[in-house]
């Protein structure tokens, strides 16, 4: 895994106030999405099916229906607010519902809208 990567891994897991990282040295966190427990290394490799989630897609950032959600980021994809641990079933589910019909659609805006206010729920 490239460092870049699990340095985003990281920041996601610290800024998460249901990650904790444990007396043996792994993060213990929730999906976001349908909370499985989910384990990564300390250094953020994922421990199993974790993976990294861009709650608001990377892709949308720069077009105008968007502008509101990645304002809500920073308007950065990067940003910790934008970075959550997600199974990889349920992250990959996300890229073919939601995230590929883009943010013209408005079901796909209102449900990164509610992700979004998940993650900013757990913000630590």
């Amino acid at each position: 895994m490239r460092p870049v990567l699990k340095r985003l891994f990281v920041l996601a897991l610290q800024h998460d106030a249901q990650a904790e990282l444990s007396w043996n040295g792994y993060w213990q966190t929730r999906c976001l999405h349908c909370r499985a427990r989910l384990e990564f290394n300390e250094d953020g490799a994922p421990r199993g099916a974790g993976s990294l989630e861009h709650v608001v897609p990377q892709a949308w950032f720069g077009k105008r229906a968007a502008a509101a959600l990645c304002a809500r980021v920073g308007g950065d994809a990067n940003d910790p607010r934008n970075l959550a641990a997600a199974c990889a079933t349920c992250n990959q589910s996300k890229g073919k519902g939601p995230d590929a019909r883009g943010p013209a659609d408005a079901r796909a805006l209102e449900v990164i809208g509610e992700l979004l206010d998940r993650r900013l729920a757990r913000w630590r």
